[in-house]
């Protein structure tokens, strides 16, 4: 009877070992399987320029492009991860993507940027940049898609329509733009020019963080529209 009685307590100290490992293994399944899903959609985020490339100037506060830039760029990327959407940067800090050794640095970049883009398996792509014009008066946003590209100019329009119903100053239309990450890319692909930073009021008003929110949520939606989420 005693060795009963202890067959039995061990036999449940097993049974209830079981149901515990068990447990665990199905909360760890649950975990991985629930809290990291596949992002339905994915984007490249291209910030333009970086390194010794600064791009265009501000005419008050000599703010680089690249640096706003990348700044729209970290924004819109955190933007499109809280609705779901994968996010691929071509680059996430003020470093140029061009090879220090290379003769021609534009071309490295330029190249380096191409393989980013076209490797991600993304579903579209979109480059940040700012404007510059000699006439100071000159202003607004505005998206290039590549020429021939039909999915490109629906993205392009989609985006530009957004920015349009939040911005008065952005420009109403969509063009061709003659751009190297345009006519490369292997995806729907547009580039924003998001401002004008010859232009003083505009040039103020693209480094406040309230108006780079405001503008990356307008991309956001445009993007959104266009995969019809």
């Amino acid at each position: 009877m005693k060795f009963l009685t202890i067959k039995k307590r061990t036999l449940c100290f097993i049974f209830a070992g079981i149901i515990f490992i068990c447990s665990i293994i199905g909360v760890c399944y649950a975990v991985q399987t629930t809290s990291s899903p596949k992002p339905q959609y994915s984007i490249v985020i291209d910030a333009g320029h970086g390194g010794r490339d600064g791009g265009a100037i501000g005419s008050n506060t000599k703010v680089t492009e690249s640096e706003l830039n990348l700044m729209y760029a970290k924004q819109l990327s955190s933007l499109c991860e809280d609705y779901g959407i994968g996010v691929i940067m071509t680059r996430s800090d003020m470093n140029g993507l061009y090879d220090e050794s290379a003769s021609n640095k534009k071309k490295s970049e330029m190249e380096r940027r191409k393989n980013i883009i076209n490797s991600s398996g993304a579903d579209i792509m979109i480059s940040l940049h700012m404007n510059s014009f000699p006439l100071p008066s000159s202003e607004g946003a505005q998206v290039f898609y590549a020429s021939g590209s039909e999915q490109g100019y629906e993205l392009a329009k989609s985006v530009q329509e957004s920015i349009c119903q939040s911005f008065d100053n952005a420009r109403g239309y969509v063009s061709v733009g003659d751009y190297f990450v345009l006519n490369y890319s292997q995806m729907p692909a547009v580039l924003v020019e998001c401002g004008f930073l010859s232009n003083p009021e505009e040039e103020k008003l693209l480094q406040e963080a309230e108006y780079c929110q405001q503008f990356c949520y307008t991309l956001l939606v445009g993007i959104l529209s266009y995969f019809d989420m």
